[in-house]
């Protein structure tokens, strides 16, 4: 039995008692030991905190903004698909993009404009972004590896999206849940996501404990084999 009924429900508790570290332990003891991105993939601002559902977006490099007569209609539409992937984004979840070199840009101000207004809860690139100040003012989730204005145009296209994807080995389904804060970015599978968040809310809570016992001078070791906890 679950505390939560929805997915509002159990990102509002996460967001408010939960953090990517604990989330990670708990996973670590499941046996799901490789579930952070890379740690080049960052928060916009620090105090940034993403939690949604993925919906994956894979794209490639491209050397030209069109080309005509390819055997690949893609070549001739600029971003490729890019645009539909944003229009396709469902209240509740996050773009999250790899495939393409680290060359240009995968994200800026007015895709984060149109996400906002989809309901969308944000963006995770294997790359770079755009129009920083712009998505700090719209206080927009975004991790990426920083900033990067090289426009994507004539360098990147989009090929498809809801697929599954993969990020420094970590693989991504669309549904997953994505967890951000300053210490990376977490993939939940969603078919152990109810295990996993009860697990990590029963350890943060139980932290707070060992944490009182710290303070009240209680040794390392000693809290240890009180709460088998650290």
């Amino acid at each position: 039995m679950t505390l939560w009924k929805s997915d509002e429900e159990l990102f509002a508790i996460a967001e408010r008692e939960l953090f990517t570290c604990v989330v990670g332990d708990v996973m670590d003891k499941m046996k799901l030991a490789h579930q952070y991105l890379p740690p080049a993939v960052r928060p916009l601002r620090d105090d940034m905190i993403l939690l949604g559902r993925a919906m994956p977006v894979l794209s490639g490099d491209v050397f030209e903004e069109r080309v005509q007569g390819s055997a690949n209609a893609l070549s001739a539409k600029p971003f490729g698909l890019m645009l539909e992937a944003l229009d396709d984004l469902r209240p509740n979840e996050i773009y999250v993009n790899t495939g393409s070199s680290p060359r240009n840009a995968m994200w800026g101000e007015m895709m984060s404009t149109r996400a906002i207004k989809l309901g969308a809860r944000g963006a995770v690139l294997n790359g770079y972004v755009r129009d920083t100040r712009a998505i700090l003012a719209l206080n927009y989730p975004t991790f990426s590896f920083g900033s990067y204005g090289q426009d994507s145009a004539p360098r990147y296209k989009v090929y498809d999206f809801r697929v599954p994807i993969e990020i420094g080995g970590v693989s991504i389904r669309p549904g997953d849940i994505l967890f951000g804060d300053v210490d990376g970015v977490l993939v939940v599978p969603f078919d152990a996501e109810a295990e996993v968040f009860s697990r990590a809310l029963e350890k943060a809570r139980s932290e707070k404990t060992v944490k009182r016992d710290l303070e009240n001078g209680v040794s390392a070791v000693e809290t240890f084999a009180r709460h088998g906890i650290m």
